[in-house]
């Protein structure tokens, strides 16, 4: 795991502690950081952390740019299953952020990009079979962002956020050529479910198989509990 900076903490709310304290410092440094934001149950509790900073006044969000890491396809604003919504509510308002991407279209997200200058910061969590925002298995290092079809194991793991909602069979995705080139990464790992492709992504190969691995090519920090590292 050369290059990779791993801090293992005893639960999720550690976690949450250290990934805000990270991400609070990167604020602190560049006010005007670009963030790619991800959803999932994962990264909720340190955005909550992120927002009860701001509400004290302690770290300023409002120069930072919220960029959307991934979205379903045929979905409106209004629907539940929005990840535009999802990340509007959880990160970009409590945060008080005036800056925004949206993930519309491949040409569109990659001229935004540009425009930023790239991304400084990934935040990313990690998927039941290794993907990346929706980057399935195999996604190489150069996969641009588009359209595609989920996996199952995708569509099993997304199962859980919508009840009786069904998970839509497609999407569209920050492609790994965006993900890869922000100038750091943090992966947030929780649960021992996700113990298995955790170690496959840190001590396996790195492989287009399994698109998290690739993350040892930038710099990346891993936080994690204890119970996805074992």
């Amino acid at each position: 795991m050369s290059g990779v900076t791993l801090n293992i903490q005893p639960d999720a709310e550690g976690l949450a502690q250290a990934a805000a304290d990270l991400i609070s410092e990167q604020v602190r440094v560049n006010p005007s950081l670009s963030i790619l934001v991800a959803t999932g149950n994962t990264p909720m509790p340190t955005y909550a952390e992120l927002a009860r900073r701001v509400t004290a006044g302690t770290v300023d969000f409002s120069r930072v740019t919220a960029v959307q890491l991934d979205e379903y396809l045929g979905v409106s604003d209004d629907d539940p299953r929005s990840l535009w919504g999802w990340m509007r509510r959880s990160f970009v308002e409590p945060l008080r952020i005036m800056r925004t991407v949206r993930l519309e279209s491949p040409a569109q997200f990659a001229a935004a990009v540009a425009d930023l200058g790239g991304l400084d910061l990934a935040i990313l969590g990690l998927g039941p079979n290794g993907h990346l925002g929706f980057n399935e298995p195999p996604s190489p290092p150069g996969a641009p962002t588009r359209t595609l079809e989920l996996t199952p194991a995708s569509l099993e793991s997304n199962a859980v956020y919508w009840g009786d909602l069904a998970v839509p069979a497609g999407a569209i995705t920050a492609g790994m050529d965006v993900i890869l080139a922000a100038r750091q990464a943090l992966l947030l790992v929780s649960g021992a479910h996700k113990r298995d492709i955790l170690h496959t992504a840190l001590e396996g190969p790195q492989t287009p198989d399994v698109p998290a691995s690739l993350l040892r090519r930038t710099a990346l920090t891993v936080i994690a509990d204890g119970a996805a590292w074992g």
